[in-house]
């Protein structure tokens, strides 16, 4: 049995039992990754997968075992390399990165930039989706997840809350919103068609306006902060964004205050607990949280300890004040019991 093999078996896994996209992934031939499978399956005494004719169907019940172990045994060897890279002070290397398109477009430019400058030699392979994000995590897909929730997250591995959030009404100049006079309310926001990041039955957005017993009215639904100013532009609705997303907002666009209506977001930094974290990885968190440190981001992590998502500071603070000054924030000081 080799490390070979066990790589070429968990490829198999991820590109859908298809030996020709595994080996192209793998920088091998179809021919020789399905020898490789064959000898292995020879020396367990077993077969991995279930066949349909000359295809593979599935795992079997045992193969699951063994793809289980096959990651397990990889992730360590991955940690052992990442540890001496460490310890050589390598500052080349390959960040995978999985986060939303808020996100994306509008915070992570600055540390991506930072990034660059201390490690022009690593690679960014940056993906645009939250769905599923802890699976695809969970799978080895992505060293890095850069999410947002509007409750604490519970996942099984480790979560940083980087900061908190609030979203943002907009709507065009002139709008009967903007000339209320008085606070806005879910009420006054259901009469006008939305256009939002999602409408699904589990989105906050929905849950506010259920429990005060107010039907709104979704009329479109995007993850494109700028696809949302465009349609409001164009007097299709009012829209509802991330606090982050009006940098570079068109003028003639108006903001509606509706703090308070709906619960803050907060924007986690999720890892897995199993992994040795590249130096690059922590700098790059860091130039996200600039309220933490290096040595306390890996004493977090270490410790096992998840902050609450109230001990984040918020979008504002970190604007307001984007240096390490803030090391002295709630998440800091908790650490004094790691």
């Amino acid at each position: 049995m080799t490390l070979t093999q066990l790589r070429y078996l968990v490829a198999i896994l991820e590109a859908g039992l298809n030996i020709s996209l595994a080996a192209d992934r793998v920088n091998a031939t179809q021919p020789g990754l399905s020898k490789q499978l064959k000898l292995l399956e020879e020396e367990l005494g077993f077969q991995i997968f279930v066949r349909k004719g000359k295809s593979l169907d599935r795992l079997s019940p045992v193969g699951e075992e063994v793809v289980e172990s096959a990651r397990q045994i990889l992730a360590e060897v991955g940690n052992i390399r990442a540890l001496a890279d460490n310890h050589r002070r390598e500052a080349s290397g390959e960040l995978r990165l999985l986060t939303t398109q808020t996100q994306a477009q509008f915070v992570l430019p600055s540390a991506l930039k930072g990034l660059r400058e201390r490690y022009p030699d690593v690679n960014v392979h940056l993906s645009l989706t939250q769905d599923r994000a802890m699976r695809r995590l969970d799978q080895g897909e992505h060293d890095l997840a850069i999410v947002s929730a509007a409750d604490d997250l519970a996942p099984a591995e480790f979560a940083l809350p980087l900061y908190r959030w609030r979203r943002v009404g907009l709507a065009p100049s002139g709008h009967a919103l903007t000339r209320l006079g008085r606070p806005v309310t879910l009420a006054d926001l259901a009469e006008h068609p939305l256009i939002a990041y999602g409408a699904d039955q589990d989105s906050s957005l929905v849950k506010a306006f259920e429990a005060e017993g107010v039907s709104p009215q979704f009329a479109y639904a995007t993850q494109d902060s700028e696809v949302i100013k465009t349609y409001v532009r164009s007097g299709l609705g009012v829209g509802i964004v991330a606090e982050m997303a009006l940098a570079g907002a068109p003028s003639d666009l108006v903001t509606i205050d509706i703090d308070g209506l709906f619960p803050a977001c907060t924007t986690w930094a999720v890892l897995r607990r199993d992994r040795v974290l590249r130096d690059y990885v922590v700098d790059f968190l860091t130039l996200l949280a600039p309220h933490l440190r290096a040595r306390d981001l890996q004493r977090l992590v270490r410790s096992g300890y998840r902050p609450a998502q109230s001990l984040a500071p918020t979008w504002r603070m970190l604007r307001e004040r984007p240096t390490p000054s803030l090391v002295q924030s709630p998440i800091r000081r908790v650490l004094v019991g790691c």
